[in-house]
């Protein structure tokens, strides 16, 4: 049985920084798969934030989070980290860490319905 589980969140300041990791059981982020992260806010669709295809260099960030956030992966702890720099108001959401159950070559979607496995989130909050 797979398992995500997200952690890091929390609330920060405007211009602060936040770590996310995603430990996975059941499940391996090494080999062509395609992971990330998603956020959802209040009265907000959900949104993919940083996907990466882990066998290869491709990467997705939303444009509004270009330059600010990074996704990397640990593939002898098998967790998967979102960092967060420069964090504003309006990156408050809950994020979740998602993935592909099956290896995928190329580029990876940024559509959360292409993906299988879901954490339960963990909440950030930016204020001052």
């Amino acid at each position: 049985q797979v398992g995500l589980v997200e952690s890091g969140g929390g609330s920060v300041q405007p211009s602060g920084s936040l770590r996310l990791s995603c430990a996975a059981s059941g499940y391996s982020f090494s080999g062509s798969k395609c992971v990330g992260w998603f956020r959802q806010a209040p009265g907000k669709e959900r949104e993919g934030v940083a996907i990466v295809n882990t066998a290869s260099t491709w990467t997705y960030y939303a444009d509004s989070v270009k330059g600010r956030f990074t996704i990397s992966q640990d593939n002898a702890e098998n967790i998967m980290n979102l960092q967060m720099n420069n964090l504003k108001p309006e990156d408050t959401a809950m994020y979740y860490c998602a993935a592909r159950r099956y290896p995928h070559f190329g580029p990876c979607s940024s559509l959360g319905r292409e993906f299988d496995y879901w954490g339960l989130g963990t909440q950030v909050t930016v204020s001052s």
